[in-house]
């Protein structure tokens, strides 16, 4: 029981809790106590003492879990949403893709696309994303303003771009916004190396030094095609796991974003590594880039999360298609229809996610002590109804727009499917000036 002076900033009262800890557990009639933003306590509603003075959020009909977490994607790229679709990977980023953001890419564009895609996240459940897209300052000042949870993958290529002069310039300007935002709880910063086909290896271990140096994240795209690794075994006489691993860039902190080409001797580095896996199915499908194998993964102890990629190549950062499409394209894939039950794939999108980003201490589950991360799907509706296990409903029939609020930190960004720190109209106006643009170029 709770003693008399018990306290809370206030307590929400849902329908159902899904605190992913334990797996599969669904608490009824029970209550989270949110406390200097953190969770406080869950507990039995009727452990709850009838005359408390704080505010409630009574919400009947709706789970309650673990903000969604979108663990790779390039936000700004929601300004070219459908602008060019139903391409293989290389001929959609060379052909197309370089080129645009070559025009086009800016402080002004980088501010407005992620503005866009953030509004789309919290719509639809994600409190915390992983992006990696250039002028990464100009996102951690958006993720300030509207006090979403982020990693920020800053880009590191042998290029020049808007961004930056080559692979020093872009390590540089990485480790100036990591100072920049040490104070900053809800940002962290690691190093996004974008593929090894455009990083040399020389780049890469420097990178290494830096990241065990300072226990920084590194997220890069690895083995997203067939065609990547026999081009760097062509190179090299290696694939890019076994490069990565030999010059000590292969470890807990290593965040592999794809991995749809790989085999035994790359899932036992893995294993052995303690690397994590980001999946972005729908991406990878609509690329015909191929099938992460998520059961041998799994089997092997990998800790797996999920991700959305960029609009550009999917074409929505909806991380309730993303569980959809995870759950049924591994039974398809395996041939066995046990291979990604829902819990999982809910698990892949929070406390999965929240591990890949080295941030499971803090967010991914409803545990007194965490952050209070957390959002409300509405379960009410004819499409979730009738409910016999909430686990399932969310993950094969919600599509995001169930959600009516979030919290991150305890502050609420999301209260009755109102946005309460992005301005829409002002964004949606901004996207169609866009729009615009881009295609008159």
């Amino acid at each position: 029981m709770n003693p008399p002076n018990f306290t809370a900033d206030f307590i929400i009262q849902p329908g159902w809790i899904i605190p992913m800890e334990p797996a599969e557990t669904v608490l009824t009639e029970h209550a989270i106590a949110v406390e200097n933003g953190q969770i406080k306590s869950v507990l039995a509603n009727s452990e709850l003492p009838g005359d408390l003075n704080i505010q409630r959020v009574e919400l009947p009909g709706h789970a309650v879990l673990p903000g969604l977490v979108n663990a790779h994607g390039h936000a700004a790229m929601s300004l070219l949403r459908g602008f060019a679709d139903d391409l293989p990977l290389m001929p959609w980023l060379e052909d197309h893709i370089w080129p645009a953001e070559a025009a086009h890419v800016s402080e002004e564009f980088v501010r407005d696309g992620t503005s866009l895609a953030m509004a789309e996240m919290l719509l639809s459940g994600t409190t915390t994303f992983s992006d990696m897209y250039f002028f990464p300052e100009t996102v951690a000042s958006l993720c300030v303003k509207t006090g979403m949870r982020a990693q920020l993958a800053t880009p590191v290529l042998e290029f020049p771009t808007a961004w930056g002069d080559g692979s020093d310039d872009y390590i540089s300007k990485s480790l100036a916004l990591r100072d920049d935002c040490k104070n900053l709880s809800r940002l962290n910063i690691a190093f996004g190396p974008h593929a090894p086909y455009t990083v040399s290896e020389s780049t890469l271990e420097k990178l290494a030094l830096y990241a065990a140096e300072l226990d920084m994240g590194v997220h890069m795209h690895l083995h997203e095609t067939a065609g990547e690794v026999l081009s760097a075994v062509e190179a090299t006489g290696e694939r890019p796991l076994d490069t990565l691993r030999r010059i000590g860039l292969l470890g807990s902190r290593t965040q592999c974003v794809h991995m749809t080409s790989i085999g035994k001797q790359d899932i036992a580095n893995l294993a052995e590594t303690g690397a994590q896996v980001i999946h972005c199915p729908q991406s990878n499908m609509k690329l015909a880039s191929g099938t992460c194998p998520l059961g041998e993964l799994e089997s092997a102890g990998v800790n797996v999360g999920l991700g959305s990629d960029g609009a550009a190549s999917n074409n929505d950062l909806n991380m309730f298609n993303e569980m959809h499409s995870a759950a049924l394209l591994a039974k398809l894939s395996s041939g066995d229809p046990t291979v990604m039950p829902a819990h999982r794939a809910l698990h892949m999108a929070t406390l999965g996610g929240a591990r890949a980003l080295g941030l499971e201490q803090d967010i991914g589950s409803i545990t007194p002590g965490k952050q209070a991360d957390l959002i409300a799907v509405d379960l009410s509706a004819p499409a979730t109804q009738p409910l016999y296990n909430p686990l399932s409903q969310i993950v094969y029939a919600c599509t995001g727009g169930e959600v009516t609020h979030s919290w991150v930190a305890g502050e609420a960004l999301l209260q009755d499917r109102k946005l309460l720190t992005i301005d829409l109209d002002e964004t949606l106006s901004r996207a169609k000036h866009w729009g615009q643009k881009i295609s008159s170029h």
